[in-house]
């Protein structure tokens, strides 16, 4: 859980995203990174005997700088006005499937998959479905992953008009083959991360994704 102190951190945070503001409350920034860190500690602890596949991780694996990166950004904004924690087996900057929360005034949410591969990873993700489609649809139709996420996050942005090279518009995985993007989300109230039960109930929910998780890395991880 995060303190009502730490929510309120943020929320002023979007309200006053300057350096200015942000060296005024410094202090009140070193205790809502400690807030975060400890709740990336906790998520930790409850999904690691769930997920050995996470045993190496550590915080400084899981979290994000504050800071945001405005080089080839419109928005000038120098600080994030939220929180992020991803749970992968290859850790930041590695091509892995994982876990990710993300905490925010508006638009807080839990997700998993793999969100926007590159080219070539693209490619190892549609070959495992191509020819394992009949895994990937018993992972999507399991009653657990039904209720909580329902099935891949779908939009215009993510998913191809056409069947992609290689591929027919036959194949009984098309609609499959055709997305871009391979992750699934819940949404959830930012109140809820000031709640006790926050770690154990979105750890519960987090680890429905696992099959899917292990689905996506035994692609970018198998021999041609």
């Amino acid at each position: 859980m995060l303190s009502k102190n730490s929510v309120q951190f943020i929320d002023d945070l979007k309200a006053n995203n300057n350096r200015d503001w942000f060296l005024d409350n410094k202090k009140r920034y070193e205790v809502f990174k400690k807030d975060y860190h400890q709740l990336v500690a906790d998520l930790l602890d409850a999904m690691k005997p769930l997920d050995p596949s996470l045993e190496m991780l550590e915080v400084k694996n899981c979290t994000f700088r504050i800071n945001r990166d405005i080089r080839f950004s419109k928005d000038k904004s120098p600080y994030k006005d939220h929180i992020g924690v991803w749970l992968s087996s290859g850790a930041k900057g590695k091509n892995r499937s994982g876990y990710y929360v993300h905490i925010a005034k508006s638009g807080s949410f839990i997700a998993g998959g793999f969100y926007c591969p590159e080219a070539d990873d693209l490619k190892k993700v549609r070959k495992e479905i191509a020819y394992f489609h009949e895994d990937l649809e018993e992972i999507l139709i399991n009653k657990n992953f039904k209720k909580e996420f329902g099935d891949f996050d779908r939009n215009e942005s993510n998913i191809l008009k056409n069947p992609p090279r290689g591929y027919e518009k036959d194949h009984p995985a098309i609609e499959f083959l055709k997305l871009k993007s391979f992750e699934t989300s819940q949404k959830f109230d930012i109140e809820e991360v000031t709640k006790k039960d926050f770690v154990e109930k979105m750890s519960k929910k987090l680890i429905v994704l696992k099959p899917l998780n292990d689905f996506i890395n035994r692609a970018l991880t198998s021999e041609d």
